[in-house]
């Protein structure tokens, strides 16, 4: 069955202009149907190209019962359920139904609509045009998914105000709960064979146990994660706890507008309300820095920090005290105590916590602060998962071994017992790429390391006409990059254009990309995943360096620490498959389309002169590797000739 629907000829062929049978695809359908039919746990590496989305989506709808299919991101997410999912179906003329089910964040809200439009103060003309908008779309739209109204833009300052929290959710005593989108997403789901998710909800909902995920699991038979090399750091966030900032700024927000709508006489908790928010801003203004990451010990010691942590406690328990009063007099009020109540309960928990297998730390950001408890590991609550709900759970990515050994990921997960296979890409890497690797670079932790990344990347940028994607392991070196290449491209009269991360949103930035043709576009960790631009705009992928995490990362330290109490080597069996499985996925941005062609170029001298770094290019994709300067540049000229000439 599954060799006429992939064969050449087949039906998939018929119903894909070009499609042609791929080996490795079919192999992994096999070996899905396998999975699926076993009720049994398959990890499955397929390399670019290899097809995985059919691959998976064949057997599962083929095998019917109800399946949950989870993504890296939204795009992806949006993309099975528009696109790949509805072709299948018809395809195999199978009646299955499907739904797309996303954080509540994602969904407009009728009762702070509402309160938005009540409330009536907004910071700019922007908000109130944009609020016009929301409130006709809510209107009309069957979902009330803010994807399908893209005339207000993602980052929006409206967005917050107009879409519900599971804190601030009123749940069935909301007087919109009739006709409430995130319920209407959610009894689609339950009703639907096949159930679209991605992995921040998926987790959120596990361990939250809200009315979602967890709900499906029970009565699934098959759950398959996509882009399956995220969920370590995903489940690390859910099965951890997180406090910020920004949720005392909220709740105190939140308080003041249902005073205003239900006890405008309350002055006293409306003055409350604005001293937690005091206070909570107070809170990030204990740092200096844009963005940091410190571990519990290091704010512990910090005498203002903990005096301000103590001063934002103190007032969140007169609030308390203050809801107490009042909670009674709206079912608004009355949530804004359950809130406040859970909030000094997690306080209380992060400054108390005890636990050796969790790590205390912050996250400092632009305008919050985040207290964070994270799990050392997540393979004994992974586990627990898997053991409380059999069924064929299938992992699957481009980059989930290293060298083609899976231990490290199914370590991580607690999936040891897993069936793991592996295809590799069906692209000719000898002769669609090169991977060079510049002679003469200084050590990357050397001052003047960025510029001389600059001054190797310049030729080869200016022989390539652009179509560059340049990534960098941070943000300062990105933007150090960005200033000596907009100088030297200036000195030598190279006109090309030069985008860069944080000057639009990811989607807007890669549209621009491709329009422009030849443009640079210099990202960070945003770009290393989950971007797909195929054909002439990009010929050349250049990395700054290896992406090994900053060790005074607080959780990676915690990581290292306790593996190499227990007398192992945390970096090779630790740091360095992290590293590799990111190398691999940055790389994977260069060819994405059997014709494409083009230039990885790795500026890190590790990669030839440590021990470790022929386990690193040797998970790398079978590229033709050079470090002659001249060779690179020749072959990049000849692919802008050869551009030329097909146009």
């Amino acid at each position: 069955m599954l060799n006429d629907i992939f064969a050449d000829g087949g039906l998939l062929s018929q119903a894909i202009p070009g499609y042609r049978l791929r080996e490795q695809q079919l192999e992994m359908a096999h070996a899905v149907t396998e999975a699926i039919e076993q009720a049994s746990v398959l990890i499955a590496e397929a390399g670019t190209g290899t097809g995985k989305t059919f691959a998976y989506l064949v057997p599962a709808l083929l095998h019917g019962g109800k399946v949950i299919i989870s993504t890296g991101t939204k795009t992806l997410q949006d993309q099975l359920f528009d696109r790949d999912i509805p072709l299948v179906r018809k395809v195999l003329s199978v009646p299955v139904t499907i739904a797309l089910l996303k954080g509540r964040a994602n969904y407009i809200c009728h009762h702070h609509l509402e309160r938005a439009k009540t409330d009536g103060r907004f910071m700019t003309r922007d908000d109130v045009v944009h609020l016009a908008r929301i409130d006709s779309y809510a209107r009309t739209s069957a979902s009330g998914d803010r994807s399908g109204l893209a005339e207000v833009p993602e980052d929006a300052v409206i967005w917050p105000l107009v879409t519900s929290t599971r804190e601030n959710c009123l749940g069935s005593e909301c007087p919109h709960h009739s006709k409430c989108f995130v319920l209407e997403a959610r009894k689609q789901a339950l009703e639907a064979d096949v159930v679209v998710v991605n992995h921040h909800l998926f987790f959120a909902d596990l361990v939250l146990r809200d009315e979602g995920v967890g709900e499906l699991l029970p009565a699934c038979n098959s759950v398959i994660f996509d882009e399956a090399h995220q969920l370590p750091d995903t489940a690390s966030v859910f099965f951890g706890e997180q406090l910020s900032s920004n949720q005392l700024v909220e709740l105190g927000r939140d308080v003041r507008l249902e005073v205003a709508a239900s006890a405008a006489d309350a002055t006293e908790l409306q003055q409350q309300a604005q001293r937690i928010e005091k206070a909570a801003r107070d809170l990030r203004l204990q740092f200096s820095t844009e963005v940091a990451r410190k571990t519990y010990h290091e704010v512990a010691a910090d005498g203002e920090f903990v005096a301000a942590l103590d001063h934002a406690e103190r007032e969140l328990r007169e609030l308390i005290l203050q809801l107490d009063i009042h909670a009674a007099r709206s079912e608004g009020l009355h949530h804004c105590w359950e809130r406040a109540s859970q909030l000094i309960d997690a306080l209380q928990r992060w400054r108390n916590e005890a636990d050796m297998n969790q790590v205390r730390w912050i996250e400092v950001f632009a305008a919050s602060v985040h207290l964070n408890s994270t799990p050392l590991s997540v393979a004994d609550a992974f586990r627990n998962q898997l053991a409380g709900h059999p069924k064929a759970w299938i992992f699957t990515s481009a980059t989930l071994s290293v060298r083609e050994d899976f231990s490290h990921y199914q370590q991580q997960m607690g999936l040891e017992a897993a069936a793991t296979a592996r295809w590799d890409s069906p692209f000719d890497y000898q002769n669609q790429s090169l991977l060079y690797v510049p002679e003469g670079m200084p050590d990357p932790n050397s001052a003047g390391y960025t510029q001389a990344v600059v001054d190797n990347a310049l030729p080869v940028i200016e022989a390539a006409g652009g179509h560059t994607f340049f990534l960098f392991t941070s943000l300062r070196a990105m933007r150090e990059a960005k200033t000596s290449l907009a100088n030297s491209m200036q000195a030598k009269g190279l006109d090309l254009p030069l985008l860069m991360q944080g000057e639009g949103s990811r989607s807007e930035l890669l549209s621009r990309f491709r329009g422009l043709g030849s443009a640079i576009l210099l990202g960070s960790q945003s770009f290393w995943q989950g971007v797909d631009v195929r054909g002439e705009a990009l010929s050349l992928v250049i990395i700054d360096r290896l992406p090994f995490a900053p060790p005074d990362d607080p959780v990676l330290a915690a990581r290292i620490a306790r593996i190499n109490s227990e007398g192992r080597n945390a970096f090779m069996e630790y740091q360095l498959p992290e590293a590799v499985i990111t190398l691999r996925q940055g790389a994977g941005r260069l060819i994405r389309d059997e014709r494409d062609r083009g230039v990885l170029m790795i500026c890190d001298p590790r990669l030839i002169g440590k021990s470790y770094g022929r386990r690193i290019w040797q998970s790398l994709p079978p590229m033709r590797r050079t470090r002659d300067a001249g060779e690179v540049c020749g072959f990049l000229r000849d692919l802008g000739a050869n551009a030329g000439i097909a146009a």
